[in-house]
């Protein structure tokens, strides 16, 4: 089952559902829209391979940044960008992560990605940009988050390697 706004706001009023900070605007019809931090990375191209499972520095594959005002966006590249919000999910809830369709229509696009019954943190999605520069306002409202009730709680909350994440996380592979 889909929450739609009233079921969310009653989730965020009871605090099963925590996002912080919270303003009333990022409620929509059946989500939650969130907004863009200042920190950024931008995926860096490299002569050398990448062996998953072997000690690499991930670091050298990522140029990062914090900005006041604007995320400068190449044209074709590859971003790793987060959210202003840190949201707690309960263990009844999972939600699905999707570009708002403004920036999907403007050629952005990001894989499909999911938020885990009990996950704790800000999210980290990748961002494909359009094939021409765009400049991203800080604090835009670029994802919607969709949530949907579970059959039954998670026994198993989530726990892994990016809980409790604030700014973005660069991929940890230990433990593939």
């Amino acid at each position: 089952m889909i929450l739609s706004d009233f079921d969310l706001r009653s989730y965020i009023r009871s605090k099963r559902l925590k996002i912080e900070p919270f303003d009333e605007a990022i409620i929509r019809e059946n989500g939650l829209d969130l907004r863009i931090d200042r920190e950024y990375c931008r995926i860096v191209g490299s002569d050398k391979p990448f062996t998953i499972g072997e000690d690499v520095d991930v670091g050298r594959y990522y140029s990062c940044d914090v900005v006041d005002d604007y995320i400068e966006l190449e044209p074709s590249t590859r971003y790793l960008l987060t959210t202003v919000e840190f949201i707690e999910v309960p263990p009844e809830l999972m939600a699905f992560v999707e570009l708002r369709s403004t920036f999907a229509r403007l050629g952005m696009l990001i894989p499909p990605t999911i938020i885990d019954g009990g996950f704790k943190g800000q999210i980290t999605v990748e961002l494909l940009a359009p094939p021409f520069k765009a400049r991203v306002p800080v604090g835009t409202r670029f994802l919607h988050v969709v949530f949907a009730k579970l059959t039954t709680p998670v026994t198993k909350p989530y726990s892994g390697r990016y809980q409790y994440q604030r700014g973005v996380r660069l991929p940890e592979l230990r433990g593939l």
